[in-house]
């Protein structure tokens, strides 16, 4: 039992040394800045793929969705 608890006060005490540089000051100054760029591009290139790849799924979807609704109105012979 003695084990245990040392093992959770450790894991506790050793997630608390774990600090992160706080960023938000250069993101807002990235997302503020007037230069043309729609907002939810602004993230660079990730941002861009991701952009992309929905608008692909969107279409491919709309497009599978009215092939099927075609194929279920005509009848079967």
């Amino acid at each position: 039992l003695q084990g245990l608890c040392r093992i959770s006060q450790r894991t506790i005490s050793t997630a608390s040394r774990r600090q992160f540089e706080n960023r938000v000051h250069e993101k807002q100054k990235l997302f503020q800045e007037d230069n043309g760029i729609p907002v939810h591009l602004k993230g660079g290139v990730m941002d861009a793929l991701l952009y992309r790849v929905t608008a692909g799924l969107t279409v491919f979807g709309t497009a599978y969705v009215i092939y099927e609704l075609l194929v279920a109105s005509m009848p079967k012979k």
